[in-house]
């Protein structure tokens, strides 16, 4: 498949407790008994990584789930679909989480924590304040958006002391290459891909230099029809979730090998961006679930989003974060 290049990316042109003894037991059954589900991702690793995994180990017969995969070039496009009632699950990095913080939709499952993202620049900005009055180029309201914010204030900065010109990820590839633009908020693999055109850029920031006070998860969102009407059809997304998620802790390079198969582009930028990913087992999210963890991870992006302007007045984690489910 031809590629192009968006959030999070790559797009291709185009566990298991919950799910019941029944739809264990013999996939022919599974399959009879299984329930429609329309599924988004993003065709990078960290979008596409369990939804590939979930394909490949037919992991969606087994929990009695026949899927309709979408492919979606961000989060809010997403969210956008669910609020529409096209879609039933999507996937969004942490730029777009302040969607469910508003009641756009609700979190089913973490996914990983992602530190990927950088602001660049080109030779001869070495600082965040060498790029006052420049022109830097991200897509609103991604991490690549959240790291950009970031990075200005720790340099005592604000947002209107560059000059943010608002693209999508392939234009700020395209942009930055060309020298259209100083810099920018991006992230890893395109970073790489960067690099092939402009191999003396600069990293002047990274999500690391902030990490753990600031967390970047990723996560799996629900339809909030769905949750209010099927909870049995999220318990069986999430056994999927979870199970695929295990596989992917367990061996990271085989995961990265059936995501660049299952999206049919070279496996070598998903190398370089599961390096920059923390995977949790199942159980340690489940676990991060109860004890506050991930409770205090979306706190966290709770306050740079009202910081940002965002948003004025975030829900509380519990109300939109089912992680009981996920923990049961």
């Amino acid at each position: 498949m031809a590629i192009t290049l968006t959030r999070r990316g790559f797009i291709a042109a185009s566990a298991g407790a919950l799910a019941t003894p029944a739809l264990l037991s013999a996939p022919g059954t599974a399959r009879a008994q299984a329930k429609p589900v329309r599924v988004g991702y993003i065709a990078d690793y960290f979008g596409t990584s369990l939804t590939a995994i979930a394909s490949d180990q037919d992991l969606w017969a087994k929990h009695g789930l026949e899927p309709d995969l979408k492919v979606f070039t961000n989060g809010p496009i997403q969210i956008q679909a669910l609020g529409a009632g096209s879609l039933d699950f999507g996937y969004v990095g942490p730029g777009a989480l302040w969607l469910p913080a508003s009641g756009k939709a609700k979190i089913v499952a973490m996914n990983a924590l992602g530190l990927s993202d950088r602001v660049i620049a080109q030779a001869g900005f070495n600082t965040m304040a060498d790029l006052k009055g420049k022109k830097v180029g991200v897509p609103e309201g991604t991490s690549g958006d959240m790291l950009l914010r970031l990075a200005l204030a720790k340099a005592g900065m604000q947002i209107s002391d560059v000059e943010v010109v608002k693209m999508d990820p392939s234009t700020v590839v395209a942009a930055f290459a060309s020298k259209q633009i100083d810099g920018a908020g991006i992230w890893y693999p395109l970073v790489d891909v960067i690099k092939k055109t402009v191999p003396d850029l600069v990293e002047v920031a990274k999500s690391a230099d902030f990490y753990p006070a600031n967390s970047f998860p990723s996560a799996f969102v629900a339809r909030n029809e769905v949750v209010d009407e099927d909870v049995d059809l999220v318990k069986r997304m999430i056994a999927v979730l979870k199970e695929a998620n295990d596989v992917r802790a367990a061996d990271v390079p085989r995961s990265v090998e059936i995501t660049a198969k299952f999206l049919g582009v070279p496996a070598e930028p998903f190398v370089t961006e599961s390096s920059n990913g923390k995977f949790l087992t199942s159980a340690e999210l489940a676990a991060a679930s109860q004890d506050g963890t991930v409770a205090g991870w979306l706190r966290g992006l709770n306050e740079q989003f009202v910081g940002f302007g965002k948003m004025t007045d975030p829900l509380d984690p519990k109300d939109y974060y089912l992680g009981d489910l996920y923990a049961a």
